[in-house]
């Protein structure tokens, strides 16, 4: 049984939900197929993969990377996160509008971010670990941020003292950081 792909407001972002198959020993199920998922729109070759760990109230984001966007295929291995995206493609008809998703190690869902798009995370369980593939390599000098709570951005948030890293406690509006961004 293949996955269930969902199409968010904003192009390109899709939320996934894979085939569980549970048994008394435990569940299977497949978390990337490459024909599948390119059948289904998701079309990048996926160079990285990444892990991280949070505590609760930790809130990772919203970051990008320009230049060599990067794609990212998100899932929760432990715990649960809010999971965000922003359109940040200068000229897209969404632009500066946002989607989000609860993602968990028990509901196995998973959301694309494609290249050119913010993406960030709040850790509401006690902890959370995270997966994702990425569609380019990590350059630090490529890499910005901008803010969790910019007003522009109006994003829902379940939480208002999150803990951040410094850079994302500095981070800057989407508006002041328009050059770093990609053309849709």
């Amino acid at each position: 049984m293949n996955p269930r792909f969902a199409q968010t407001a904003i192009p390109g972002v899709i939320v996934i939900e894979p085939s569980v198959f549970r048994d008394d020993r435990g569940f299977f199920l497949e978390t990337y197929r490459t024909t599948t998922y390119r059948e289904a729109g998701i079309a990048e070759t996926f160079v990285q993969d990444n892990h991280s760990q949070s505590v609760s109230g930790t809130l990772r984001g919203l970051h990008a990377q320009n230049p060599d966007p990067q794609g990212k295929l998100v899932r929760v291995v432990e715990g649960e996160i809010f999971d965000v995206a922003v359109d940040a493609r200068r000229g897209s008809p969404t632009f500066g509008k946002y989607t989000c998703a609860m993602l968990s190690a028990d509901n196995f869902r998973q959301l694309y971010v494609p290249p050119g798009l913010l993406h960030g995370f709040l850790v509401t369980s006690e902890t959370a670990q995270v997966e994702y593939k990425c569609t380019a390599l990590y350059r630090p000098e490529a890499d910005f941020s901008v803010a969790w709570n910019d007003p522009d951005l109006a994003i829902p948030w379940p939480t208002e003292t999150p803990i951040l890293s410094a850079k994302d406690a500095s981070a800057p509006r989407l508006r002041e950081v328009e050059d770093r961004l990609v053309e849709f």
